[in-house]
């Protein structure tokens, strides 16, 4: 089935980022989801669909129908899953009996959801239209979003005109990003997929964008290996410039450059996506070449921040990484306004949380018949596992039910002759199949095409 990359996944609305439970918070305790009577009703619905079967379920035509979603070309079928309508009513209970649409509304409205920081969660403005309103603390920061954006456009303009050059006066075709965590998975999984994109890789041509974040010396070497200082720009990604592993890297990095080109090189070929003017300053990078974002931003989310869209704008331009922002925007308008019934990322949050914490599946499969998406399980392993592996509620009471699943896959076929003999005979792991109805490359054959 197919999966939207980015969202707030519905589990983590549901059960909220937690926090260490305190002495006041254990005192009080608050009662939790499982507490509901709608909770208590799946629970009880168990044992009914213990009995049912597969083969049994996919003979009802009717379930099978109304067991669909479409939304502008993504397709999803759930007909698949252990569940019946009854099952898929009773999750939309649940789902009101936590106040999912108002939290969705609240996190749209720039409310401070993320309480355990006393922060709004906006990562959806990072992608709105240019005339959108979206408020937190009282102030409409989409204006401030596109003033990076544009700072973003017009750089990465300049410098893929050749206009901006290096220490020795030579074009950079060559970008190294910096980061770890968010600041990489995100960004990493978009390039992946648009390097084989026709239009992007036309736009790309004769230029490199490659990804450091492991402190391994082993990362250092492959990411300059028969890159030449004199051609290559550095993006270091780092909201504070303190985060220890990416600042280990650019130290490093920028000794490359500081051996091969002198001191003076390091304003023309390193540049920093920060909030910490001071310390980039300190470092070394002009302060005018740093690109802000916010601590609304949570770093899982950031590639639609400077995080991701700096480099790839670099990469390809800036015009095709508005089309993935657009993309992204559209989702997020998907989720706000969709009723639960036909809302992909709701129905496939909800069906999450029937599988692991009542079910009992721990794992999930992430299966993409499309090589382009090689690094998708990887990003949604972080925008999943991070965002919900908490074994207590936002309030800090201990949950008495396991939360959150375990992801991994690979990308068919490749996985076929990896790891589906477990998954075929050795016990039961929830997938999800994404098809692509048309490949970025497609391959035609006598007698057939693909």
């Amino acid at each position: 089935r197919p999966r939207p990359v980015l969202r707030q996944p519905a589990v983590d609305i549901l059960q909220g980022s937690a926090r260490p439970p305190s002495a006041a918070s254990a005192m009080a305790s608050p009662a939790l989801i499982s507490d509901t009577d709608q909770w208590k009703a799946l629970q009880a619905h168990v044992g009914a669909i213990h009995k049912t079967h597969l083969r049994d379920l996919m003979t009802d035509a009717d379930r099978c129908k109304a067991m669909t979603a479409e939304f502008e070309g993504v397709y999803l079928d759930y007909s698949r899953q252990q569940a019946t309508t009854e099952t898929i009513d009773k999750l939309f209970k649940l789902a009101e009996a936590a106040k999912l649409k108002e939290k969705i509304d609240k996190m749209f409205k720039g409310e401070k959801i993320n309480t355990t920081e006393n922060r709004s969660v906006l990562h959806v403005a990072l992608r709105a239209p240019r005339d959108a309103v979206i408020n937190s603390d009282g102030v409409n920061v989409v204006p401030e979003v596109w003033a990076v954006k544009d700072k973003i456009k017009q750089f990465s303009e300049t410098f893929r005109s050749g206009s901006w050059v290096g220490a020795t006066g030579k074009p950079l075709t060559n970008v190294v990003s910096v980061g770890i965590g968010g600041s990489f998975l995100g960004p990493l999984f978009v390039h992946t997929a648009l390097q084989t994109d026709p239009e992007a890789a036309e736009a790309a041509k004769g230029r490199q964008l490659r990804f450091l974040a492991n402190v391994d010396p082993v990362d250092v070497a492959r990411s300059i290996k028969d890159l030449d200082p004199a051609t290559t720009l550095v993006v270091v990604v780092s909201k504070t410039f303190t985060t220890a592993e990416t600042m280990l890297n650019a130290r490093t990095i920028k000794e490359w450059i500081v051996s091969s080109l002198g001191p003076q090189a390091v304003s023309k070929h390193m540049i920093a996506v920060s909030t910490n003017l001071k310390l980039v300053k300190e470092f070394g990078i002009d302060p005018n070449n740093a690109f802000a974002f916010w601590d609304w931003v949570g770093g899982r989310y950031s590639v639609c921040s400077a995080v991701g869209v700096l480099p790839l704008s670099l990469q390809y331009g800036f015009p095709i990484v508005q089309k993935f922002l657009e993309g992204a925007s559209s989702i997020d308008n998907h989720v706000h306004t969709s009723s639960f019934e036909k809302n992909i990322p709701v129905l496939l949050g909800l069906l999450s949380v029937w599988n692991v914490s009542f079910l009992g599946y721990p794992a999930r499969a992430i299966l993409p018949y499309c090589q382009a998406l090689e690094k998708l399980a990887p990003h949604i392993q972080q925008l999943s596992m991070e965002s919900n592996g908490k074994g207590v509620s936002i309030d800090g009471v201990r949950l008495p039910f396991e939360a959150g699943e375990i992801d991994f896959g690979e990308p068919g076929t490749n996985g076929q002759h990896s790891f589906y003999q477990l998954i075929h005979q050795g016990r039961v792991i929830p997938c999800d199949f994404i098809g692509v109805i048309k490949s970025q490359q497609p391959v035609y054959l006598k007698g057939g095409n693909c």
